[in-house]
């Protein structure tokens, strides 16, 4: 399932007129809250996008074709939006893999990212405004980092950076975790340079083999939660309104960037069988903040309803245009207002 956190309300700024109002949940809240932009008009939106080590999975898609409905439907209300959706191209992950394919990791993540791209143009995800990559923002998040220990929210330890929980109070409001239940336990190992198991690192010191940037710690490169902090911050300032991904992110990942940010500044082989707008037809009867369970015979369903829209519209073509156009009256149903609560039951 997808989800979306939204910014706090705040007094909007004069500018256009506004559009009509829009319902959305809250994950802070736990929700729905009417939408307030934070400059009237105008949106800025933060979706987590992939680690791109391998080919994408439903479960991607699930995510970004909800975006992608709000990100339309927000254009399609009036708002200016600044849609953003990063690539993680440097991660645990993706360096294992180029290991054992024996390649770069540069050349795996741009040939998946690659891959990505095609996936969502298949379902007609419109691009985003902003698709930047962590490894062309490596400046930012050291200055990120540099901020988070100025503030006495992180501390160094052997060229490793980590964020103190214990020195930020408002840690797990997101996801109403309790910090006891948080420890590090029985699958990952405790390491003892640590304050606290439950410390994140912002920064991890250099190993051999792997790729590593200088950085006022000595060598080494990103943790994976700072990378969209510091994006984030990047294209849309360090408080913005929407920032989405998919629902299990919400814990650690995203309970982790609103730490960081707060502390720092007080799918193929679906394709192949099925065209990929049943694929997404099937998708947005979901709700947003529902599991979306696929099955064969779902998608075939899918399949066939789509197939009925177009087959619809190709006859409705056929007939209508035997008449004049100006002799054609099209009535509109009063359905739009349904729409923006919360996209209605779905989207």
């Amino acid at each position: 399932a997808a989800t979306a956190l939204l910014s706090a309300p705040a007094t909007a700024v004069v500018g256009t007129p506004s559009p009509p109002p829009l319902q959305l949940f809250n994950s802070m809240t736990k929700k729905k809250e009417p939408f307030v932009p934070r400059v009237e008009g105008k949106v800025g939106m933060y979706v987590c996008g992939v680690t791109p080590y391998d080919f994408s999975h439903v479960g991607h898609a699930r995510a970004y074709v909800a975006f992608d409905v709000l990100y339309r439907y927000l254009k399609f209300l009036g708002y200016e939006v600044e849609y953003v959706r990063n690539f993680t191209d440097i991660d645990d992950k993706i360096i294992k893999r180029a290991n054992q394919n024996g390649e770069t990791v540069t050349s795996l993540s741009s040939r998946f990212i690659a891959e990505f791209l095609a996936d969502v143009a298949e379902l007609q995800c419109l691009p985003p405004t902003h698709e930047p990559r962590v490894t062309e923002h490596i400046d930012n998040i050291i200055d990120l980092i540099k901020e988070i220990i100025k503030n006495d929210k992180a501390y160094v330890v052997d060229g490793d950076v980590y964020f103190s929980v214990d020195n930020f109070p408002e840690y797990l409001s997101l996801s109403g975790r309790i910090l006891d239940h948080n420890r590090a336990g029985s699958r990952v190992a405790v390491d003892t340079r640590k304050r606290n198991p439950a410390d994140f690192a912002l920064w991890k010191a250099a190993k051999e083999g792997e790729p590593s940037w200088e950085s006022p710690w000595g060598d080494g490169r990103p943790g994976w939660h700072i990378e969209c902090s510091a994006m984030s911050a990047h294209y849309l300032g360090h408080v913005f309104d929407i920032h989405g991904g998919g629902k299990d992110l919400i814990f650690p990942h995203h309970e982790n960037e609103l730490a960081q940010s707060r502390a720092a500044y007080p799918e193929s082989e679906i394709i192949t069988l099925y065209h990929p707008l049943a694929l997404r037809f099937f998708l947005m009867r979901t709700h947003y903040k529902s599991d979306a369970n696929h099955s064969d015979k779902a998608l075939e369903i899918a399949s066939d309803r789509v197939y009925y829209i177009y087959q619809t519209l190709y006859d409705c073509d056929e007939v209508l245009s035997l008449h004049r156009e100006e002799n054609i009256s099209v009535p509109v149903p009063a359905e739009e207002q349904k729409l923006v609560d919360d996209h209605n039951k779905a989207f």
